[in-house]
């Protein structure tokens, strides 16, 4: 499957790291390519830069999904249009921990370069601003909310509608809104 878009390109990547796919980067990504990682919380932890896909799918797939389970990123707003070189666009992940079932809730930004004569990603800059880690008990409700998201792409509005009284999905919700602001 070679991407006909970036926005397919974005979508093949997190078909890959939420379903533990390493083989969709190859649609994702040029095989040279580069992801740099800018951590801002303590609820998490990767290494600050990869390079190349085989890499990339070491960190971002292969180790992430050994951690790692019920995994549902969405990219907040638009997908970018045909052609695009550059992109950018708030996330949000929801997921759990495969020790103990913990649920972990957090949101960024991503920073996408497309290369010049394809839509493949050639460079990646994630930034984690924040992560929320939350009881087992309280995990179905905020797989719930977050199974329901339009995915890959989710509007903030749709992103707002979650439960307020699920501790940690509005501590987010709220982070984002502010970003947006």
């Amino acid at each position: 499957m070679f991407p006909a878009s970036p926005a397919e390109s974005i979508a093949a990547y997190i078909r890959a790291k939420d379903g533990n796919r390493p083989h969709l980067l190859d649609a994702a990504f040029t095989p040279d390519a580069t992801l740099r990682m800018v951590v801002r919380t303590d609820a998490i932890s990767f290494p600050p830069a990869s390079q190349g896909r085989d890499a990339i799918a070491e960190t971002l797939v292969r180790r992430f999904n050994q951690t790692y389970e019920n995994v549902y990123t969405v990219c907040i707003g638009p997908p970018p249009v045909a052609g695009a070189q550059a992109f950018s666009c708030d996330w949000l992940v929801a997921m759990s921990e495969k020790q103990g079932g913990a649920a972990r809730i957090g949101c960024g930004r991503y920073d996408w370069t497309f290369e010049a004569d394809g839509p493949r990603v050639r460079a990646l800059t994630i930034t984690i601003e924040a992560m929320q880690v939350v009881p087992a008990e309280r995990l179905a409700p905020i797989m719930g909310w977050a199974s329901c998201l339009p995915y890959p792409w989710c509007s903030l509005q749709a992103a707002q509608e979650a439960p307020v009284a699920i501790p940690g999905v509005r501590q987010i919700v709220q982070y984002l809104r502010r970003e947006s602001a």
